[in-house]
């Protein structure tokens, strides 16, 4: 098993920045592909971005591009996000993914959770 948990979430406003982390702890050896997905109330889970063992290929919805920016350090098992120009419609609930497949933009595809952390971006 592998356990996950954020953290950095918080209130900031428009424009602002926030870098969640993910620490992986548990079974962490071998090869995982880490990433963040996000749920604001009444909508269904996303895809926000992914990132290889390697680190070398990583993946964001076309809304990320630009403005977050995923990265991993393995010797630490942490996997962070870092989200710059926030806007409003980035208010959500953020959870960090594992699997030891390839990266995927499919929930279903993620073996391990984490129990998220609540980004907030007021107008």
């Amino acid at each position: 098993q592998v356990q996950l948990v954020e953290s950095g979430g918080g209130l900031v406003q428009a424009g602002g920045s926030l870098r969640l982390s993910c620490a992986a702890s548990g079974r962490t050896y071998g090869s995982y592909t880490m990433g963040w997905f996000r749920q604001a109330p009444g909508k269904e889970r996303e895809f926000v971005a992914a990132i290889t063992w390697s680190g070398t290929s990583t993946d964001y919805t076309d809304s990320a591009k630009g403005r977050f920016t995923i990265s991993r350090e393995n010797a630490e098992n942490t996997v962070y996000l870092q989200m710059n120009s926030l806007k409003p419609e980035d208010t959500a609930v953020y959870y960090c993914v594992a699997n030891r497949g390839p990266s995927s933009r499919n929930w279903l595809n993620y073996d391990y959770w984490g129990r998220g952390t609540q980004v907030t971006v007021s107008s």
